[in-house]
């Protein structure tokens, strides 16, 4: 076993215990290229997280062939989401208290400086899950996400195809996204929005621009929660606005074979990448030529006037209310009954 090694990042110092531990064995990537690599895309990684209560997708053991991500049914797995602070935290990381659907409150990392990035790589941490919300207020999403996500039978390119008509969409209500890919078969629009509303209404606003895009393209989009009824369409997942929901930060690393990474693109060279272009061999020469194509996220805020709207019109003229929540969520106000359509029928 090497040495721990100590790395500078901004005046901090950060131990690097073990750093030839294999993290992509297969790739030859090691512990200490992982941290290297959230460095070298520091301002990107960092402006997606900064102040945000963040979840820490932990693989302390690696990616290997086999290797699971533990869930709520099966603690088994070779990793974990850590939502609590690690104990043994250096002083320097910050924290942020959010409180879950259940109501009970927690204390999560909240990323202020680089340090935190490479003290969290340093613990495994391959990706990154910030809430849509800051510190200063965890309560009031400032961010829409848009989670296009290919069924069975659909691909990248069937989401690229949405997503530019989502954008259209966009636009003829006055607002825009900023696209990036999941780091998998996914394309992910970040719509920042002002913080005026809350994560019933934010998560209400994304189901009527999912529904809209549902009836612009029936053939290609569906709102459907339940897998039976998707079909070979583009799943708009309006449940990645709940509460405690999160989807992996840009430039996080995904537990993929190749070490793929989330990469913000540009609307012009959407239809033309595809997700395997953009790994942790590639993203930082990447990063240096374009720099950060999300930094617009945080200066730029739009109005959920329009969507709500569409809300009240849906009720009103399409009798479309709530649409179900995640299984561990408690029952919420107005929302249908969780039951899988053919176990009703049933």
């Amino acid at each position: 076993m090497a040495p721990a090694v100590e790395i500078e990042v901004d005046g901090r110092t950060v131990r690097v215990s073990n750093p030839d531990k294999p993290y992509f064995a297969e790739l030859g990537v090691v512990k200490r290229q992982v941290v290297e690599y959230f460095l070298a895309v520091g301002p990107g990684i960092l402006g997606a997280l900064r102040d945000r209560p963040t979840t820490l997708e932990r693989w302390p053991g690696g990616v290997f062939d086999g290797a699971k991500l533990s869930t709520r049914a099966d603690h088994t797995g070779d990793a974990f989401y850590q939502k609590r602070i690690p104990k043994g935290a250096p002083d320097y990381v910050q924290t942020a208290r959010i409180t879950f659907p259940s109501g009970r409150p927690a204390d999560e990392v909240c990323p202020t400086e680089l340090a935190v990035v490479a003290w969290a790589a340093n613990l495994g941490t391959l990706t990154f899950h910030p809430w849509p919300v800051s510190r200063g207020d965890v309560d009031h999403p400032d961010q829409l996400r848009v989670d296009l996500d290919p069924q069975p039978g659909t691909d990248f390119a069937d989401a690229v195809a949405v997503a530019y008509e989502t954008r259209a969409f966009l636009r003829s209500i006055g607002m825009d996204a900023f696209p990036k890919t999941s780091g998998g078969r996914g394309v992910h629009l970040y719509i920042p929005i002002e913080p005026r509303w809350t994560f019933v209404e934010a998560r209400r606003a994304l189901i009527a621009l999912a529904r809209e895009m549902e009836r612009r393209l029936p053939d290609r989009v569906t709102v459907s929660w339940w897998k039976e009824e998707r079909g070979s369409r583009i799943f708009v997942d309006y449940n990645q606005m709940a509460r405690d929901r999160t989807i992996a930060s840009a430039y996080s690393i995904r537990p993929t074979p190749r070490a793929l990474v989330s990469a913000p693109v540009t609307w012009d060279e959407l239809a033309e990448v595809h997700p395997e272009d953009f790994t942790i061999f590639t993203m930082p020469a990447r990063f240096t030529e374009v720099g950060d194509l999300h930094a617009g996220v945080a200066t730029t805020a739009y109005s959920l006037d329009t969507l709500l709207a569409m809300v009240a019109r849906d009720e009103r003229d399409h009798d479309l209310g709530d649409l179900p929540y995640p299984p561990e969520y408690p029952k919420m106000a107005g929302e249908p009954k969780r039951v899988q359509p053919s176990k009703a029928r049933d």
